[in-house]
């Protein structure tokens, strides 16, 4: 063989190995849309094409799930080195769909449907029975940091409630132990009663004392429900057609209280909500009967007991009703309604401008926490009927509503139609 033939014998393999070379560079740089860096060897390279069999095989050989949702960039998990491939392994996205949430931490998607386990443990239900357990479990889906736990009154054991024990009232008792432990020690008894304490399903409405109420003949549908909670001083006599007869529980505080003895009804609960410290001594005026001292003169609206000072309105003088049946609400639910649920201020735990929740709303927080079924009823207040009437049992209208100094009713609104949009509560009236 001449040397010319030799030489060339030679160099064309080496010709075509650089020109492979070359063209699976080029190559790979074409598929993975990256530029070359300067210092990468080609060992880097094999590295990355190794990391594609290890995606495939993830793909193909781990679950019958899909590892990924939706169309991936393969250069983008590669490229984002050991981690990305960590979530690939594990099943996950480099862009996970998470559920988000609201800055109070409820489910931005309230539209979403039952939890696999609430389907399966309500859908088998007959159509009309009690549901156990279903308002809390529905707060919980959309309301992660939700706690079931919670007693709807105050007993003996009060001080261990640790979320209150350092709250001043409405928030909570601190500076009220004593007295509390003296009108407990009176009352004796700190539940529903018996027969309700002992229901392994309650369903609770809450009647509000809204005009909506009006012409709405709901009354036998109200009585149907196991717990009837009413608030203040809102009338039953003369309106049993649209709020029913039956009364199990009344919450209100001394402004709020009614106070013609005729009114009260027969048979039901007085529930004591505090939002100051003179509140509890009023209290203790009416589990002991005690006489209150007035002071028309000076004070023709104000109700004052020796050494303290007034009230903002003028409060009942007696409550008909023995010890055994008042009650204290825990205040835990002023607190969480207001500072979780609502998002209002907290001015360092003090009644401050715009951080109340108004008693309804406490109420349905109770309700949330003691009862399996939830509904309301009286709900809503719409600004854009000013000549409608504001309350159910006078003739006051709508317009008459003023900007609340306490109260912050449009996001307490905006609350409630969390709770009616996840089916959380029912509203009878449509008016959240």
């Amino acid at each position: 063989m001449k040397p010319a033939h030799k030489l060339l014998f030679v160099l064309c393999p080496m010709l075509v190995l650089g020109f492979i070379y070359y063209s699976s560079g080029k190559l790979h740089l074409h598929v993975w849309g990256q530029k070359p860096h300067k210092g990468v060897e080609p060992t880097v390279k094999v590295s990355k094409v190794t990391s594609v069999s290890v995606k495939t095989t993830v793909k193909t050989t781990v679950t019958k799930e899909p590892v990924v949702e939706g169309p991936v960039s393969v250069g983008r998990i590669v490229g984002s080195g050991t981690a990305s491939l960590q979530r690939v392994h594990s099943g996950q996205h480099e862009n996970p769909s998470r559920p988000e949430f609201d800055k109070q931490g409820f489910l931005l998607n309230l539209d979403t449907k039952l939890p696999p386990e609430l389907v399966y443990k309500y859908g088998n239900l007959s159509e009309g029975s009690c549901k156990p357990g279903y308002a809390a479990a529905k707060m919980s889906a959309i309301y992660p940091k939700f706690n079931k736990p919670a007693s709807m009154f105050l007993d003996r054991n009060f001080k261990r409630l640790a979320k209150v024990t350092n709250y001043l009232p409405p928030f909570g008792f601190k500076t009220q132990e004593r007295i509390i432990d003296v009108i407990l020690s009176t009352t004796k008894k700190y539940g529903l009663g018996p027969d309700l304490d002992s229901l392994s399903c309650k369903r609770c409405i809450i009647v509000g004392n809204g005009g909506i109420l009006s012409n709405k003949s709901l009354g036998s549908r109200i009585d149907e429900y196991d717990v009837v909670i009413r608030l203040n001083e809102a009338p039953v006599s003369g309106y049993t057609r649209d709020v029913g007869t039956k009364t199990t529980l009344r919450i209100t505080y001394p402004e709020g209280a009614i106070q013609k003895t005729e009114r009260y009804e027969k048979d039901s609960l007085f529930v004591f909500s505090a939002f100051k410290p003179l509140d509890f001594k009023w209290l203790r005026q009416m589990v002991f009967k005690e006489k209150l001292l007035t002071f028309p003169v000076l004070f023709p609206t104000v109700q004052i007991y020796q050494g303290t000072e007034g009230f903002w309105k003028s409060v009942a003088h007696f409550v008909p009703r023995q010890p055994s049946e008042i009650r204290i609400l825990n205040p835990y639910f002023i607190q969480e309604a207001a500072f979780q649920f609502i998002g209002l201020p907290q001015n360092n735990g003090l009644m401050g401008k715009g951080n109340i929740p108004t008693l309804g709303t406490v109420a349905i927080t109770m309700a949330l926490h003691n009862c399996d079924e939830v509904a309301v009823a009286g709900f809503g207040y719409d600004m854009n009927t000013p000549h409608a009437p504001l309350h159910y049992y006078e003739t006051v209208k709508m317009s008459a509503i003023k900007e609340s100094w306490t109260h912050n009713i449009s996001k307490e609104k905006e609350f409630l139609r969390k709770l009616v949009k996840a089916n959380i509560i029912t509203d009878l009236t449509n008016g959240i």
